[in-house]
């Protein structure tokens, strides 16, 4: 009996195919647009989850500002110095810790200038293999910077390939910049965002000459011994560069981040940013609910003399209801699947147009549990759609839709 509704149901559908299809769209652009948009969100979530394992969870971070954003510490106007260096490795748990600047300059290759990030390192072993754990570079070509070198430079992967300057820099090409000659010795293997990939490394002294920074870092990373719990030294750290500086708390003109607290923000801006963009989709998917009740009302109305047959042979309320149900739910199904297959494809594709603009960083991650339940969720969703259109054609009355003949 169950069958024979169902067929019944697929032959109501097939009746009205161009109906159908409109309000399956208003579904399945709710359904893709939410599919797309949790793919992206949890793959950018591993992907950051993995460049700060990388890092390792021994690490902290210290910057000028409010930011914990290297990037950022570049533009503030408050500093760090010599002084706080020497406070930072004093603190207790720390086994050392190491400064670097960051900037931005022009940079001229073959008669061509172009905005690029300097990045300037300490070339001693120890602040050496600090900064490079940190910033995860690593020598694809050439050799790394050694003590010694003065004006030599280590390029990254786009400024390599051509993607800064309109040719390729090898190892052994010269640049300039803010007047000074640097020869290549280095080029840095892919790290998948377009901002480090575009970087030019240089060494520490080189850095404070050019850009007349003295005793000043925009960054310093501290190394936290074995045994010692990350998040107590940089509650230590913090209190020393108070005392140094002064400073009440709450009133600190710099920022003290573990690993963990890095990871935590980017979750915090990443979830946030989540939460509005699917809230704006589930606007979609009521439109597209809305649609399905429209739909199966106009359906109700078209089809009461077929109702009215029924019963006059003996169909229960519940037959006519679980007809009604059916055809709704299974317009919200297919929907969920073809929004599916759309969303995974909106995010692989954004995946790929990110790589190829040099954004690697950004990847999509496409799993079972959203899949059935984006699926579940629409068949789910249609189906309640359907319940007053439903309830509406269960309690005509055979006399008064046989009226319709």
């Amino acid at each position: 009996m169950i069958f024979d509704l169902i067929i019944f149901s697929f032959k109501g559908l097939s009746h009205r195919k161009l109906r159908s299809w409109l309000t399956i769209i208003g579904i399945f652009i709710g359904i893709s647009a939410v599919v797309g948009l949790v793919s992206l969100g949890q793959g950018m979530q591993e992907a950051i989850a993995k460049q700060f394992e990388e890092l390792g969870t021994d690490k902290i971070t210290i910057v000028p500002g409010t930011s914990v954003f290297g990037s950022q510490a570049a533009f503030t106007s408050s500093k760090l110095t010599e002084k706080d260096l020497e406070t930072i490795r004093k603190v207790k748990g720390v086994e050392y810790a190491a400064g670097m600047i960051i900037s931005n300059a022009l940079v001229n290759f073959r008669d061509e200038e172009k905005t690029s990030f300097i990045t300037g390192i300490p070339l001693d072993e120890n602040s050496r293999e600090i900064l490079e754990d940190s910033q995860s570079f690593k020598i694809l070509e050439g050799r790394d910077l050694r003590q010694g070198d003065k004006y030599k430079i280590i390029v990254g992967y786009d400024v390599a390939r051509g993607d800064l300057f309109s040719k390729e820099v090898h190892v052994r090409d010269k640049l300039k910049i803010k007047g000074k000659e640097f020869k290549v010795v280095g080029i840095l293997e892919k790290i998948g965002n377009r901002m480090d990939d575009s970087t030019v490394v240089i060494p520490l002294e080189v850095a404070r000459e050019i850009f007349d920074l003295k005793d000043e870092y925009r960054m310093i990373i501290a190394k936290v011994k074995n045994g010692e719990k990350p998040s107590k030294v940089a509650e230590d750290i913090k209190k020393a560069l108070r005392r140094e500086r002064g400073l009440k708390e709450g009133e600190e003109d710099f920022a003290v981040e573990t690993t963990e607290d890095l990871i935590k923000s980017f979750n915090t801006i990443l979830g946030i940013v989540s939460i509005v963009l699917i809230g704006i989709a589930a606007i979609s998917l009521l439109v597209g609910g809305v649609g399905i009740m429209n739909t199966m009302y106009t359906s109700v109305l078209e089809r009461t003399r077929d109702i009215g047959i029924m019963k006059a042979i003996g169909a229960k309320d519940r037959d006519i209801l679980i007809i009604f149900l059916f055809e709704s739910g299974f317009i919200g199904l297919v929907g969920g699947i073809i929004g599916c297959i759309l969303g995974i494809a909106l995010a692989l594709g954004v995946t790929q147009f990110a790589s190829v603009a040099g954004y690697g960083f950004l990847e999509a991650k496409v799993s079972l549990d959203l899949i059935l339940f984006a699926i579940g969720f629409s068949f789910i969703a249609g189906a309640i759609s359907g319940i007053l259109p439903a309830s509406r054609a269960s309690r005509l009355q055979p006399v008064e839709a046989l009226r319709e003949l």
